[in-house]
């Protein structure tokens, strides 16, 4: 397994992604609250953590509604619709699986962000 100081977020999370039981994650919630987690730390000691997730969320559904982010990607994974937090266990592997791959997508574009960001300081 990789040094998880050494990894970048996104190396962090892939980790996370391939063995999640390695970090308690068993369920969409307890992902979920990993997530809560991250974020409070990261507000805690200086980093981004979840800034600009839900507004991201939001627009890549390309429509807002009143739920967090966690709702957001209910919405994004469950194309059918739901009226539930209680979802089927496939369903909840679906959301699992989509929450994953956006996060990544949000932080390749957030680290590109930064990247240029760095290379023009104005």
């Amino acid at each position: 397994m990789r040094d998880v100081k050494a990894c970048s977020e996104r190396e962090y999370f892939a980790v996370v992604a391939e063995r999640p039981g390695m970090f308690g994650i068993r369920s969409l919630s307890d992902l979920e609250s990993f997530l809560i987690g991250y974020d409070q730390h990261a507000l805690r000691h200086g980093g981004p953590g979840l800034d600009g997730w839900r507004d991201w969320l939001v627009a890549r559904r390309g429509k807002d509604c009143n739920h967090g982010w966690t709702g957001q990607v209910r919405h994004l994974a469950l194309l059918e619709g739901w009226t539930s937090w209680d979802i089927t266990s496939e369903q909840e592997a679906r959301v699992s699986r989509l929450l994953f791959a956006l996060f990544d997508e949000f932080l390749a574009e957030r680290e590109a962000d930064e990247g240029n960001e760095k290379a023009d300081p104005r």
